[in-house]
């Protein structure tokens, strides 16, 4: 989910540079300004940066959340009020040749992965992801957190060949969803921990997107995709010609977004590509985040108020309002619900605390400073909150077959509420009264 920013690299860069910026000599041998950003003042203490703009990063987050669920009690509230008809009047309100539902989830989303898209390069180039030291610990506990939940409702569901195509619902992690209940803890929670959490919802949300292209794409149409290849091409030129405007990569942006949606391929997939083209100048991290220099961050930092207040809470409202009345009690227990139940409740925090406990015993990796066994066993009951990504991925696997969504819905929204329960309530116990970090 967006969600990692500028918050692990600043506390890399603080780590890495001691607390002020790298300068540079210059010819005559005295230092001078920082070798990337010349016109920018030298030396400024990084710390209070740092400090400054992780407040800012999860402050924001954690509102993110809030709104989050506020739109998915909302659309839930609508669904099953006397408001049920004006509310399926406007997810189904055509806006051109398509619904409003339609251009949410495939025009609006597109952006969304967009964003997903550039944070995953910028932690891979210059963030958690850019060492091996850092990387372990988080796709290891990421790749856990996806194989378990899938085997565990594989399990329940391999008798059933259309509940099948859903084994990826539960093996989501809803990043905004999450620091939004850990906002609810206040200062008690390690800043090891929040670093984490965001970190495995990365690369949770790179391996979802390996999924989309591998297993819900169909009916591909090769003279588009070959177009889509040259639009890429094309991108990769520019990027390669160190061309740092950013209107040329959107445009092209929005062409290989409609030839993606004609290729068979899904069309948010168009996002994530052109994001990773963008350029990503800012390397070395060394860059005050106040001086908007890297394109990369540019659009990131200009997107993200809109994916997280815009974008994620309509996707939420038009596709949360499920009517509760035409379950019953048996609906609950079948296969379908049960195994996203299971695989986000049980299957993440088992899949995620056993890869970090298996990475202690053999000394490759270590918990974050200010977590024990506790309080790691508390961040993989929150990363069982799918919720915005397990609901993406079962209009995929379920289009056309409105009870198996339904169902999926079903079970991703219940899962999520008690997963979030459960994590708050643990956490709340466990954490001591002032955070370690």
């Amino acid at each position: 989910m967006p969600g990692t920013l500028i918050a692990v690299d600043v506390v890399r860069m603080t780590i890495l540079c001691g607390g002020v910026l790298p300068v540079e000599a210059n010819s005559s041998g005295n230092a001078g300004t920082p070798s990337i950003l010349p016109t920018m003042t030298p030396a400024i203490p990084i710390l209070a940066r740092a400090q400054h703009a992780l407040t800012e990063f999860f402050r924001l987050e954690a509102a993110a959340g809030i709104v989050l669920m506020l739109a998915a009690a909302l659309a839930l509230v609508c669904a099953n009020s006397s408001l049920a008809e004006t509310y399926q009047a406007f997810r189904h309100l055509a806006l051109g040749s398509q619904l409003l539902e339609w251009w949410v989830n495939d025009g609006l989303m597109a952006v969304f992965f967009l964003l997903v898209s550039l944070e995953i390069k910028r932690e891979v180039v210059s963030g958690q992801l850019s060492s091996r030291s850092q990387l372990v610990l988080p796709v290891v506990c990421a790749a856990a957190g996806v194989a378990l939940p899938a085997l565990l409702y594989a399990a329940l569901n391999h008798a059933d060949a259309g509940a099948m195509r859903g084994w990826a619902v539960p093996t989501a992690t809803d990043i905004a969803f999450a620091l939004g209940v850990l906002a609810l803890l206040g200062a008690r929670v390690p800043l090891g921990m929040k670093l984490l959490l965001s970190t495995i919802a990365v690369t949770d949300d790179l391996i979802a997107i390996l999924i989309i292209a591998v297993f819900y794409s169909q009916g591909l149409q090769w003279p588009m995709l070959a177009g889509a290849a040259l639009v890429t091409v094309a991108m990769w030129l520019l990027n390669q010609r160190k061309v740092t405007r950013l209107a040329p990569y959107l445009v092209l942006g929005a062409v290989l977004w409609f030839l993606v949606l004609k290729s068979g391929v899904h069309a948010t997939l168009a996002g994530v590509v052109t994001g990773l083209m963008i350029p990503h100048v800012d390397k070395a991290n060394a860059i005050d985040d106040a001086v908007e220099y890297s394109p990369l961050e540019t659009l990131e930092h200009a997107l993200h108020p809109w994916v997280a207040f815009v974008i994620l809470p309509l996707f939420a409202f038009v596709n949360a309002g499920l009517a509760l009345g035409k379950f019953t009690a048996e609906d609950l227990h079948a296969p379908l619900p049960l195994g996203i139940a299971l695989g986000l409740v049980l299957g993440k925090p088992l899949g995620i605390v056993g890869a970090a406990l298996l990475l202690r015993a053999l000394k490759i990796a270590r918990f974050p400073e200010g977590m024990d066994l506790r309080a790691m066993l508390g961040l993989g009951l929150l990363c069982g909150i799918g919720f915005t990504m397990s609901l993406f991925i079962a209009g995929l696997a379920f289009a056309g077959q409105p009870l198996h969504y339904n169902e999926s819905v079903l079970g991703v929204l219940g899962a999520s509420v008690l997963a979030a329960l459960l994590g708050c309530a643990w956490l709340w116990g466990v954490l001591p009264r002032k955070a370690a970090g």
